[in-house]
C-alpha cells in the first residue's frame, strides 16, 4: 500500500528508499521527495531537504527520529 505523508516533528520510521522524485508542485517552488519503502511494508512518500535529496540513492536506508529531519541511516 502506498501513502502520501508529510512529515511531521513527532514522527518516528526507518526504511529505504524506493524512488527519488522532485517537482515545482505550485509552479515557483522546487521540492523534493523520496518513496520509502518501511519495515512493515508499508510505503511512504515523504518530502525532504534539497541537501539530503542530492546526498541519498534508491537502496540507501532514511531514518526519521522524533523532533528531527529525515536522515540517511
Amino acid at each position: 500500500m502506498f501513502k502520501s505523508h508529510k512529515v511531521g516533528q513527532d514522527d518516528s520510521w526507518e526504511g529505504v528508499v524506493t524512488k527519488r522524485s522532485r517537482g515545482m508542485l505550485d509552479g515557483s517552488n522546487m521540492y523534493h521527495f523520496v518513496e520509502v519503502s518501511l519495515a512493515d511494508g508499508e510505503s511512504v512518500k515523504v518530502r525532504i531537504s534539497r541537501q539530503l535529496w542530492k546526498s541519498i540513492a534508491v537502496g540507501d536506508r532514511i531514518v526519521k527520529q522524533p523532533g528531527t529531519d529525515p536522515a540517511k541511516g
